[in-house]
């Protein structure tokens, strides 16, 4: 699973780094060929990588833990030793991409004195993650979450009202900073659009099969809007 990338174009950023929970998905195979046990923990990101690999796939919407099984050439009981469901696995997901995701937009915000500044390079790094990890995608926007448990979805929904709430702060900031005399409601309707933004582009990005960059001509655009 690759790291996060650092922007591009007019808004690059300095790094902010790619702390990532699960950040030995990059490095770890989807079948161990060396050592027939592997390492505690290492089976469980085995398992989650090759799920968010089997999510790249055309027609992936709804995997079945046999297929993931048989994937990683284990029974579907050797799945269920380390998650106690598939719901679980999912989880496992969330919890990478919210950890991802969250790690850099608080380090945007501490570095980065302008609100306006700020909101471009939040957008840009969820862009950007997407980018990088299409699998996941199909998660963030739903698709392969469709036959799964409610929670799941509930959760996603979580992370993107988290995600214009971060919006909503920046674009506060900057409006006041203009001068405007109504800088809560500016800000929360910005924040509102450029969350409709995101959600918008990463579903273009699952529904074209991963041709359609969410990054395209993404700098113009939110200088034109922030």
């Amino acid at each position: 699973m690759p790291d996060l990338p650092e922007p591009s174009g007019a808004d690059a950023s300095p790094a902010y780094g790619a702390a990532a929970p699960l950040a030995a998905l990059a490095a770890v195979p989807a079948v161990a060929a060396v050592r027939k046990r592997p390492r505690p923990g290492e089976r469980r990101v085995q398992i989650l990588q090759t799920l968010a690999t089997m999510l790249e796939q055309p027609g992936a919407d709804r995997i079945t833990t046999a297929a993931l099984a048989a994937q990683l050439q284990v029974s579907e009981a050797a799945l269920y030793r380390h998650f106690a469901s598939k719901a679980q696995m999912f989880e496992g997901l969330i919890e990478f991409i919210e950890s991802s995701v969250f790690t850099l937009v608080n380090q945007i915000a501490e570095r980065e004195a302008s609100g306006a500044l700020q909101a471009r390079r939040v957008v840009a790094v969820v862009l950007q993650f997407g980018e990088k990890n299409p699998g996941m995608v199909r998660v963030m926007v739903g698709d392969a979450l469709v036959f799964e448990h409610e929670r799941l979805t509930v959760r996603m929904n979580q992370f993107f009202d988290r995600l214009e709430a971060q919006l909503r702060q920046c674009l506060r900031a900057a409006a006041d900073a203009d001068g405007s005399v109504t800088p809560t409601v500016d800000g929360n309707a910005l924040a509102s659009g450029l969350t409709a933004l995101v959600v918008g582009r990463l579903q273009r990005y699952a529904r074209s099969g991963f041709r359609r960059s969410p990054t395209e001509h993404l700098d113009a655009l939110l200088l034109r809007l922030t």
